[in-house]
């Protein structure tokens, strides 16, 4: 049995849990909540880093970061089938980037509230995030990904940082982005895994 060391409101964990839904392999994940803050967490002695999403394998050694996981799951599901073969795979690896990059940014504005005191706040640097997470909408929006019917890693990616900002920024992306809240409309009507993995609150 493999074993996912994530949490549910995780953009990355949730990329995780979408691929091996799609891929056939969630009878042989167990999913186990870590919490990151904890000094006692064993997650310390699985992945150096401390972050969340990591891979414990049935030999105990382990994998991350969530883009690491998602490329094993596919070999061990026979491959190229969230990674494509030639030009493709490129395209959807930068778009990985850009939808992993997105989900950091916002990410790091929210760990700036939740875990730096008021007054120790760095109003530039959350402005820096928030730029990041703006050029990559305004970039996306321009040019929404192709969706083939079929999700694939960069797509998967894109979708969870999407629902990200849903979870954590009330959707406020949605207003001036309508190409892409039509793609992900479309990409949670096709994929059920979206739904399945969606935190509330």
């Amino acid at each position: 049995m493999l074993t996912l060391r994530s949490s549910p409101a995780s953009p990355f964990g949730r990329k995780v849990k979408i691929a091996a839904m799609e891929l056939g392999l969630m009878d042989r994940i167990e999913v186990a909540v870590a919490d990151t803050n904890d000094p006692s967490e064993p997650l310390r002695q699985q992945n150096p880093l401390g972050k969340i999403p990591t891979l414990v394998l049935e030999d105990g050694t382990t994998l991350f970061d969530s883009r690491v996981i998602c490329e094993y799951l596919d070999f061990i599901a026979g491959g190229h089938r969230l990674f494509p073969e030639g030009e493709a795979r490129f395209a959807q690896l930068r778009l990985m980037a850009l939808a992993d990059g997105l989900a950091d940014a916002a990410l790091l504005q929210v760990y700036e509230v939740r875990f730096r005191p008021e007054e120790g706040r760095n109003a530039a640097w959350v402005a820096n995030q928030a730029g990041k997470v703006s050029r990559a909408l305004a970039a996306l929006e321009a040019a929404p990904p192709a969706y083939s019917g079929r999700p694939r890693i960069g797509e998967i990616a894109l979708a969870c940082a999407l629902g990200y900002l849903d979870l954590r920024f009330a959707g406020a992306w949605r207003a001036e982005h309508p190409r892409l809240v039509a793609w992900l409309d479309a990409f949670a009507a096709e994929v059920p895994a979206f739904e399945e993995t969606r935190v509330k609150s």
